[in-house]
């Protein structure tokens, strides 16, 4: 598989994510140890290497659309088992970030049913809607 440059890709969006991450993209050479190890791994729709992989290619809209992000646990086990150092909960984070920047929100509070309003904890929804919506 060739490896692909930065200079390669023509996306602004990817240079948003990898300022917004403070991350090198193209560092990563697709070994896979971040989503071997990733504990949430098994319920993603793309696994930590798949996102990095599509950012690398320039296919941010897939990413952004993606649920893995929200499921990221953010454990740092994809971290501290890249061999190039690459952070991919920092990424994950702002591919969040981004998404709810162009205001498309996660969860929507209107429909949730009031039952589970008055059901759930407090902390938990104010925590939700902290992260989900814009």
């Amino acid at each position: 598989m060739d490896r692909l440059r930065k200079e390669e890709v023509d996306g602004a969006e990817v240079r948003r994510i990898e300022d917004l991450s403070g991350q090198d993209l193209f560092a990563c050479y697709q070994c896979g140890k971040c989503s071997a190890g990733c504990p949430l791994g098994s319920f993603m729709d793309l696994l930590p290497h798949m996102v990095i992989r599509l950012l690398q290619m320039g296919l941010v809209a897939e990413v952004l659309e993606a649920s893995s992000p929200w499921l990221c646990a953010c454990c740092e086990m994809c971290a501290t088992r890249c061999p190039r150092g690459v952070d991919v909960t920092k990424v994950m984070e702002a591919v969040r970030l981004q998404t709810l920047r162009e205001n498309r929100d996660r969860v929507h509070p209107t429909v949730l049913p009031k039952e589970k309003l008055l059901e759930l904890p407090q902390i938990a929804l104010v925590g939700n809607f902290r992260k989900l919506t814009a």
